[in-house]
């Protein structure tokens, strides 16, 4: 074997081992709520969210393209100067780096963004190898979004919420909450749907990016293969089995105490938020980001004071730090794996 095809093989399975911490590390993201409000037992939402992983991440292959075109060896001369398997090298140091970021966050059970360490992974390394990166397409496709879906999640779950409010003011609250237990099986399945359509792409990215420097006569960037798609789907589906009890503590009960019209509202407008983006933008957004800032933006529909804001507070820096944490730990991991292997 090749070093070539080995250091290949290896990045695809360190893309599928991201995807899988990526499915247990944001698994809580979909069925948190559900659980916090008692729509779901832990176990059935969790088999759900697997479920509508895996199909999810069968619809589209938009934001898979964008993340393959995070980073580029823009012409010949480059690619001759950097060479195949020192690219390779780079998207391997990536993924790693996002891993590494991914399961410090995961084990203090802070919701933080895959997504945003995948591209920051991705761009450390490739700071760190010399290679070309889109910044038009991290600043469009990545920091805007990354502003944006928060905010976006918050008023929307608020303005939803109020409106559910006044339409309910007079419904028996017993009632209220046993119809929206069962509409949350609902929401809770988009969300888990639209994890999938977004998350699991980013990996199909990365192993397309890995095929393309290697074997540009036989990829295409336009192009994904059918087994990195199932391969991808099975990954975070499985990942997401396993389970993000830790994280599901953090979302379901730190930040505020839900019930469940509250938790249906962060549901519904979280995965409107993530259809959105993929469809319409290709945008790589955060799921976590989301359904996080969706689920402060219902509860302050309560009172500003039920939001715990400083739990709120200690995810959000979790958030600004995983960019460039990630980049680091990607540097970090190139310069180790570059006295290795090339």
């Amino acid at each position: 074997m090749d070093l070539t095809l080995a250091i290949v093989i290896a990045v695809v399975v360190v893309a599928l081992a991201f995807d899988y911490t990526n499915g247990f590390h944001d698994a809580a993201n979909a069925i948190a709520t559900s659980v916090s409000t008692r729509a779901l037992t832990p176990r059935i939402a969790l088999v759900l969210a697997a479920v509508m992983n895996f199909i999810g991440a069968l619809l589209g292959q938009k934001v898979a393209k964008t993340v393959a075109e995070v980073i580029t060896i823009e012409n010949e001369q480059q690619q001759l100067l950097v060479g195949v398997n020192h690219g390779l090298v780079i998207v391997m140091s990536g993924l790693l780096g996002a891993i590494a970021w991914n399961l410090i966050t995961w084990y203090f059970g802070l919701p933080s963004s895959s997504s945003h360490a995948l591209i920051g992974g991705l761009v450390g390394a490739a700071l760190a190898g010399g290679v070309s990166v889109k910044w038009d397409t991290i600043v469009e496709k990545v920091l805007i979004p990354m502003v944006a879906s928060p905010l976006v999640g918050f008023v929307g779950a608020f303005v939803v919420m109020t409106a559910l409010m006044w339409l309910l003011r007079r419904g028996n609250p017993h009632r209220i909450n046993r119809t929206f237990r069962g509409l949350q099986t609902i929401s809770a399945a988009a969300l888990a749907l639209g994890h999938g359509l977004q998350d699991a792409q980013k990996t199909m990215g990365v192993i397309l990016l890995a095929l393309v420097i290697a074997y540009p006569a036989s990829y295409s960037i336009d192009t994904l293969p059918l087994w990195v798609v199932l391969a991808a789907a099975t990954a975070i589906s499985a990942g997401t089995y396993a389970g993000g009890w830790r994280i599901m503590r953090t979302l379901g009960r730190k930040i505020i105490d839900l019930d469940p019209p509250r938790g249906f509202a962060a549901e519904s407008v979280g995965a409107s938020v993530l259809y959105t983006t993929a469809f319409a933008f290709s945008a790589p957004i955060s799921t976590t980001h989301t359904i996080t800032s969706a689920v402060m933006g219902a509860g302050a529909t309560k009172r500003l004071s039920a939001v715990r804001w400083g739990m709120a507070r200690t995810i959000v820096t979790a958030w600004v730090l995983t960019f460039p944490m990630a980049g680091l730990a990607a540097w970090a991991t190139y310069e180790a794996l570059h006295l290795v292997l090339l």
